[in-house]
């Protein structure tokens, strides 16, 4: 049983006891902490808490939950390490293979998504390692909800039981499980399973391109043993319990042994309050948060809209809807959410300085619902599946991704946070139509003085909803941001990008340029350096760098001012961008 050591508490007195200081080591329990620091505060003995991490990995069984009682509450650890990973040892060879038996976590078996050896992401195993030479779609048939591929694509996972295809559609990707494949020729027919199948076919936007278009879209089969085949790649065998991993050059036996780690979590950190009794007053200073999945694209595939927010039921509309002040709609859709290493809802002041989020299945860090104020400063998100930091509604579940949320109630609406002086890089490497920062329906946020690049497409998104109608958004900032090395693997896209009606907000002095070119993007052209897409108003956009002016101002409703961008703009804002 592990017990918590509590080394050293010292209590800080100024006419009564103000304030306490907890220290723990990595084979303490940080749950028992946050009791120990909750019950000082509630018998008086305290009024805030610092609980001291010393250097070394916390594993965690479940999320670390944190609640109003909790609130005044500091939690700081110079190397400090939150993981939601578990070690996989026992690794033997096996030919040129190394192989290990996946043990049970906590009482029951495991599946996972991703692999880290020696601190580096393994592939999962696909057949390409370029992705430069995926195959390309023949024929979407939607009405028998088939696709049609070439057969020397298909040929090497006939009898995979799990296999998946990860297809390419304009501005997202496809998490689509193969359910059968059928060979007709020098062609197949590969059927998905449900829910993804029917969402795959049923959903309009955004569509994977066919032959005829010039510019078919490209896919790339995964987790498949018959697809492992290159140093860094691996295996999951759920049936046997079996985990298969190519060494890369240099790795040994006993170094795979004493590094492979495993994600067993989802999230690391929940912080829930209520609207009339929020958390209030959580510090995280210098934590690692690291070691997460996400599994549902295993359980149910993964078909998003945008910004890796996923699709639960789409459909086309016929005829479309007329809607007063904007165009006339021609799908429905509503939404879902991936999970993040740390989620947040219903908060005060919750606030992460000098955090590093890493080696993450999901999403980073995650303001999900009515959180007032709350800073994220000299923060760095790396190797991260999917969005980086993430704020703010992307529409309820009841509500049609298109109408427009504004809700009776403000509380809800994540206000007055500020993401600065963070650096982003490596994100959106699984889910290729997540974002770097992704503000949806916020308010009064402030993004600014952040270094972002190696995204696979949009640096900033900020606001949603796809209509001009006045909205719960305003008072945004996104300022003197350096964004480079973007869209590595989709267009349709911009360093910043805008959605909705936003009174007061202004994106200035940023600087982006250096887009990526990969080359079997759905348009090579239809890329931009600054995009107000559909709805986009009252926004002001000036003093923006980029090396020329190609931007897009799609939709937009009334209102927006453009002002000075382009490469004529000071040479002093150029120098500026980015983390200070």
């Amino acid at each position: 049983m592990r017990r918590l050591l509590f080394f050293l508490i010292t209590l800080i007195s100024c006419l009564h006891m103000q304030g306490a200081e907890i220290f723990i080591t990595p084979d303490s329990s940080l749950a028992d902490a946050v009791r120990q620091a909750r019950e000082m505060r509630r018998l008086g003995q305290a009024h805030e808490v610092t609980i001291h991490l010393a250097a070394g990995i916390y594993y965690l069984y479940e999320p670390l939950y944190l609640r109003p009682e909790d609130s005044g509450l500091t939690i700081s650890g110079s190397q400090a390490v939150i993981s939601g990973g578990m070690q996989m040892k026992g690794w033997r060879k096996y030919g040129k293979l190394l192989v290990a038996d996946v043990s049970d976590f906590n009482g029951r078996p495991v599946d996972f998504r991703q692999l880290w050896v020696n601190g580096r992401k393994a592939v999962r195993a696909r057949d390409v390692s370029d992705f430069e030479q995926m195959h390309r779609i023949r024929t979407y048939d939607k009405k028998n909800q088939v696709l049609w591929v070439p057969r020397k694509a298909v040929e090497k996972i006939l009898k995979a039981p799990y296999a998946e295809m990860v297809l390419h559609e304009m501005w997202c990707t496809s998490n689509l499980r193969i359910k059968s494949i059928e060979v007709q020729g020098d062609s197949a027919v590969v059927r998905f399973h449900n829910p993804e199948a029917k969402l795959q076919f049923e959903h309009p936007w955004p569509s994977p391109m066919t032959p005829n278009t010039g510019h078919p879209s490209p896919f790339y089969l995964t987790n498949a043993k018959e697809l492992l085949d290159e140093p860094g790649e691996w295996y999951h065998d759920i049936r046997e319990h079996r985990v298969y991993y190519m060494p890369r050059a240099g790795e040994t036996l006993e170094m795979v042994n004493a590094s492979a780690v495993v994600p067993m979590l989802e999230t690391l950190v929940e912080v829930t309050g209520s609207a009339e009794r929020p958390v209030r007053n959580i510090t995280f200073k210098g934590v690692v948060f690291s070691h997460t999945t996400w599994m549902r694209p295993s359980e149910k595939g993964h078909v998003p809209l945008q910004a890796g927010m996923y699709l639960v039921e789409a459909y086309k509309l016929r005829p479309q809807i007329d809607r007063p002040n904007n165009h006339k709609l021609d799908n429905q859709g509503w939404l879902g959410r991936a999970d993040a290493a740390v989620e947040l809802r219903y908060t005060e002041n919750i606030n992460f300085d000098g955090c590093r989020f890493e080696h993450l299945g999901g999403s980073g860090l995650d303001y999900v619902l009515a959180c007032r104020r709350g800073t994220t400063t000299s923060c760095t998100f790396t190797d991260i599946a999917m969005n980086g930091y993430v704020c703010g509604s992307f529409s309820p579940k009841g509500l049609e991704t298109h109408l427009p949320y504004q809700p009776t109630d403000f509380r809800e609406v994540c206000t007055g946070q500020q993401v600065a002086n963070c650096h982003f890089y490596d994100v959106t490497n699984e889910d290729w139509g997540c974002v770097a920062i992704a503000a949806g329906y916020v308010s009064g946020i402030d993004i600014e003085h952040n270094t972002i690049h190696d995204v696979s497409y949009t640096g900033i998104s900020l606001g949603w909803g796809w209509n001009r109608d006045l909205v719960c958004m305003k008072d945004n900032k996104v300022h003197a941001n350096l964004i480079y090395d973007y869209a590595r693997h989709m267009y349709d896209c911009a360093g910043i990008y805008t959605l909705g009606n936003q009174p007061g907000t202004v994106i200035s002095e940023n600087v982006v340029r250096d887009i990526a070119k990969p080359s079997y993007v759905h348009d090579p052209n239809h890329w931009f350096y600054l995009y107000t897409d559909e709805g986009s108003s009252n926004i002001t956009i000036k003093d923006n760098w980029t090396p020329e002016e190609k931007y897009l101002q799609n939709a937009n409703g009334p209102g927006n001012i453009w002002e000075n961008n382009g490469p004529q703009v000071n040479e002093d804002i150029k120098r500026h961008a980015g983390q200070q």
